[in-house]
């Protein structure tokens, strides 16, 4: 019998193929497990070399897939300032300036986080603000959702933004009564500003390392990198490649490109990445913005402003897009925040499944935060995947948050539907939509499970009958996100024959209350059977 590598004995192992831990070990050998057997039989697998570990009810357990982050952009949030904190304008200039005077060196001073709906007034920010505090400097400040920026003037000038520049499509750069940019530039017109995010390479290499070691502390071992933002891409998929040929890379990245109707550099990419580690995994595009800036598209009218939203592009453009893309074999992903963005997604990929037949594409609407209940059966009638983030149900004050506000009381009963579409047979998975949240699945699988934000509100749950349960909140962040880049026969479960991509948690969450899913940590991370994180959380860990 060939000796292991890696032996894991603990009393919880949760493989995803059942819906409860059970005790045991699992045994790896190269990269691959090659046996989930009893703890007395992986004595027949220990050698001289083999490294043992022994657990007793902490959880051992497939690792994390994030389904949705934005790589690059939630590495430079985690070195720029965090404005989550802050009550006013004001107040987040503040934070900016402290921040930039610690960082005489950097060439722009990044932050994110500022969100006008929680200040005092309401009221969006302008560049006078901050030029009263950085008058020399290049400011450029993403908001908590990553649909809107606040520049300063000095940035505003070295991107040549001024009163003369015209608004892209589904774009708005916010003028004063004068026709002068305040300096808030919304969805598409973020794309103005895309000359700021050119990093210098050792800058790049330094933000990829601290986001894999990172992603490892939480158990990560795979992630979909959504490449494409509002109007401009941000990621360095060679640099990607770069570290996998060094050996450096501790988790799979699955990436996607933008769909824009020019499908040359994207059959060029199918073809070049397409490893174990480093894989092209299709085209993304939006459909529309999100709730809170009345930018989501919805079916009728938003509670508190007479407007539906508009389409992030002509409907005819993208049914043109997509039924291209499908044809040539494309995977595509769109997001769609509202009821109204979802159905068109939905009548999208309908559409061409008629033009083209159907075929296992596993086409995907990303975010779903409001659905028609008519559109939920639609899922699973056409193979369509639900990729969601339960994470962003953690508002800071349930009662006020803006789903309410914008939605009004009955459509907010239909928002973030996990359990009915996991009812209607729709394959789900999720993701956090780092750096809009933090990477962390362990408080998706909370908000997934419980439906209440971190105060406990509201009292019973968020839409209650949508929670689902502990075993298959893990799924949607495991298997679910395998299936989703057609990687289920490798990955996703802890089965005989599969990559040995596993993660350890101080607890088994199974035998607990919900509220310890938050207090967990990763004990252990192991990616393509090697170890790429150990945490000695009370002197070493139990290895024999």
């Amino acid at each position: 019998m060939a000796k292991a590598d890696i032996v894991l004995k603990g009393n919880a192992i949760f493989t995803g193929v059942n819906d409860e831990p059970v005790s045991g070990a699992v045994i790896i050998k190269d990269n691959r497990i090659s046996d989930i057997c009893s703890k007395e039989k992986s004595k027949d697998y220990i050698g001289s070399d083999t490294k043992v570990y022994s657990f007793d009810d902490e959880l051992i357990m497939p690792g994390f897939h994030d389904f949705h982050l934005h790589l690059f952009l939630g590495s430079l949030y985690a070195d720029s300032v965090s404005l989550i904190d802050a009550k006013s304008e004001l107040e987040a200039a503040i934070k900016v300036k402290e921040f930039a005077d610690q960082r005489p060196e950097d060439p722009w001073v990044f932050g994110f986080r500022w969100y006008h709906v929680h200040w005092d007034n309401h009221t969006l920010p302008s560049r006078q603000t901050l030029d009263e505090l950085i008058p020399d400097r290049p400011v450029l400040l993403v908001n908590e959702e990553g649909h809107g920026v606040w520049l300063n003037t000095r940035a505003m000038q070295m991107l040549g933004i001024n009163r003369h520049t015209a608004e892209p499509a589904f774009g708005k750069i916010f003028k004063d009564e004068t026709g002068e940019p305040t300096g808030v530039l919304y969805e598409t017109a973020i794309s103005l500003a895309q000359a700021a995010f050119q990093l210098p390479k050792e800058k790049e290499k330094r933000l990829l390392e601290r986001f894999l070691r990172k992603a490892a502390s939480f158990g990560i071992t795979s992630v979909s990198d959504m490449l494409p933002l509002t109007g401009y891409e941000l990621g360095d998929i060679h640099l990607y490649k770069q570290f996998e040929e060094e050996e450096k890379l501790t988790a799979r990245i699955n990436f996607l490109t933008v769909l824009n109707g020019n499908l040359d550099y994207a059959k060029q990419v199918r073809q070049l990445f397409n490893s174990s580690k480093l894989k092209f995994s299709g085209l993304k595009q939006f459909l529309d913005g999100v709730p809170a800036t009345y930018t989501a598209l919805l079916l009728e009218n938003y509670t508190d402003f007479p407007t539906k939203g508009e389409p992030f592009l002509p409907p005819e453009t993208i049914k043109s897009w997509v039924t291209e893309a499908d044809r040539e074999g494309f995977r595509i992903r769109l997001h769609a925040c509202g009821d109204g963005a979802v159905r068109l997604g939905l009548d999208i990929y309908e559409e061409a499944m008629k033009a083209n037949g159907s075929r296992d594409a596993r086409h995907t609407i990303e975010h779903i935060e409001v659905i028609d209940p008519a559109d939920i059966p639609r899922f699973s009638e056409l193979g369509v995947m639900a990729s969601m983030q339960p994470e962003h149900m953690n508002t800071e004050e349930f009662a006020n948050n803006v789903y309410l506000s914008r939605l009004g009381e009955e459509r907010s009963k239909r928002t973030w539907p996990i359990k009915s579409l996991q009812d209607s047979g729709a394959k789900l998975a999720f993701g956090s939509d780092y750096p809009i949240v933090e990477i962390n699945p362990l408080p998706g699988i909370y908000r997934a499970v419980t439906r209440v934000n971190d105060s406990g509100e509201p009292n019973g749950g968020w839409n209650p009958e949508e929670k689902i349960q502990l075993a298959d909140a893990i799924r949607c962040y495991t298997s679910g996100s395998a299936y989703g880049v057609f990687a289920e026969d490798e990955l996703g479960t802890l089965e005989k024959g599969k990559l040995a991509d596993i993660a350890v948690l101080d607890r088994n969450l199974f035998n607990l209350p919900a509220k310890e899913i938050l207090r967990a940590k990763v004990k252990l991370t192991i990616m393509d059977g090697a170890v790429v994180y150990e945490k000695a959380l009370s002197g070493k860990l139990a290895i024999q």
